[in-house]
């Protein structure tokens, strides 16, 4: 059951992440790299690509935290505590690589926040199995997602290319960590309705 401490630091957390500057004990990957000399249109196409890796990472802060007010085992909970404090990490790396390129975050991210805490509070109602289960198969699915940035990104942007290869790893342990500690596999319609909502939402994002 929830109570009223975990509601209150919910809270607490939705408005640092929305509304505070994110920050990071490792270094910003690729922070020691030149900054090779873009095109306008290089630089709008990495900052948008960014905003949407930003987007994801406000929705990853918010189904981890929904997941974590729901999840009934203490194990559970604190690998879903540890597994948000690097994706903080993320959010501020991609926050910072946007403001280098000129850019800006997403008009939409409370939005974003809502709907991710929502799914997250749900995964975690459902029980801890298929709770790590949706983490797992988010994980794979933003891991693919960061992959194909990878290959969008203009070659000569090789700080953008370095934060993302580095969040492309830590993702790719947070899946394996959720297996590790039970999640189930989801149903296929499942995996299918995520990808769908994903794609929404990084269309989405590109642009506003």
């Amino acid at each position: 059951m929830l109570n009223i401490d975990k509601l209150i630091i919910g809270f607490d957390n939705a408005l640092r992440t929305l509304l505070a500057p994110a920050n990071t004990l490792r270094p910003v990957p690729g922070k020691d790299l030149p900054e090779n000399e873009l095109s306008e249109i290089e630089k709008r196409e990495s900052a948008a690509l960014m905003r949407i890796n930003h987007v994801g990472e406000v929705c990853a802060q918010a189904l981890y935290q929904g997941q974590a007010l729901t999840a009934r085992n203490d194990r559970v909970r604190q690998a879903l505590d540890q597994a948000a404090r690097e994706e903080t990490e993320h959010l501020a790396w991609t926050e910072r690589r946007i403001a280098e390129l000129g850019g800006r975050k997403s008009f939409l991210n409370p939005l974003w926040y809502g709907g991710s805490f929502t799914l997250g509070l749900v995964a975690g109602v459902l029980g801890d199995k298929w709770n790590l289960g949706f983490l797992a198969e988010t994980e794979r699915q933003v891991e693919a997602h960061l992959a194909s940035h990878l290959q969008q990104l203009p070659h000569q942007d090789i700080r953008s290319r370095a934060i993302v290869t580095q969040m492309k790893v830590d993702e790719a342990c947070h899946a394996t960590m959720a297996v590790s500690h039970g999640g189930g596999r989801l149903p296929a319609p499942v995996k299918v309705a995520m990808k769908f909502s994903s794609t929404i939402m990084t269309r989405t994002a590109y642009w506003v």
